[in-house]
């Protein structure tokens, strides 16, 4: 098989160090790139923003959490250009009142207390015993001072208003890997498996002792997920 590139879609105050083990394990058989996902505040523009700025005329894309929204606009957007899909803590559901008005709460903070919204999501995008991981801990504090405020809210609004993708997911015809960690308290598992149930002939994997953020958590897990999907 040709070494087709992987696109990889970052979630909310997220950019390439989220990807950074499967990268590096994956270099030696596909070109992987990381899509900047802070320039606009709908997902319908984040994607088509996403695909204009694409390694390839066709890829391998992956999305985790809001970057998988992405992923599922690029679907119907442009699906003859996705050689293969891989939809990673994420959800082909609508925002529910209770998240959005959480939402809003955020964007109202992030406009004095940037670091109070970083601190306060934090503890809900990780499995308890990786909290004390120093390592995950900086990554992601990093990524999100790097992302920024002004982006958080634009990637905030883009998530609120995303549409409901269930109708669609019988239409993806390529080779789809749906993933999470068994213990993701934002998507949890049973919103995967109703992924992977509509989309024909996924493949659902489940990674254990593992929280929202699986890519960072068990990077070596998803990333032999991935070369299994990408191989496949």
């Amino acid at each position: 098989m040709s070494k087709f590139p992987v696109y990889a879609l970052p979630g909310l105050l997220d950019d390439e160090r989220l990807w950074q083990h499967q990268a590096a394990f994956l270099a030696g058989q596909h070109p992987f790139f990381t899509a900047d996902l802070a320039g606009h505040d709908s997902i319908a523009a984040l994607a088509s923003a996403a695909l204009s700025r694409a390694p390839a005329e066709r890829f391998a894309l992956a999305g985790l959490s809001m970057g998988g929204y992405v992923a599922l606009e690029i679907m119907r957007q442009a699906p003859q250009r996705v050689i293969a899909l891989a939809l990673l803590d994420t959800s082909a559901r609508p925002d529910t009142a209770q998240a959005s008005e959480f939402r809003h709460s955020l964007i109202a903070l992030a406009k004095t207390d940037f670091d109070a919204v970083i601190d306060s999501i934090t503890p809900r995008i990780l499995h308890p015993a990786r909290l004390g991981d120093k390592e995950i801990m900086e990554v992601i504090k990093d990524m999100a001072r790097s992302v920024g405020a002004d982006a958080f809210v634009r990637q905030q609004r883009a998530i609120m208003s995303r549409m409901d993708s269930r109708p669609f997911l019988g239409a993806i015809r390529c080779p789809t890997l749906v993933l999470c960690g068994r213990d993701d308290a934002l998507t949890p598992l049973e919103v995967h498996e109703e992924m992977a149930a509509a989309i024909p002939g996924a493949k659902l994997v489940v990674i254990e002792q593992c929280g929202h953020m699986s890519a960072l958590e068990q990077p070596q897990q998803v990333a032999l997920a991935m070369q299994g999907w990408l191989n496949g």
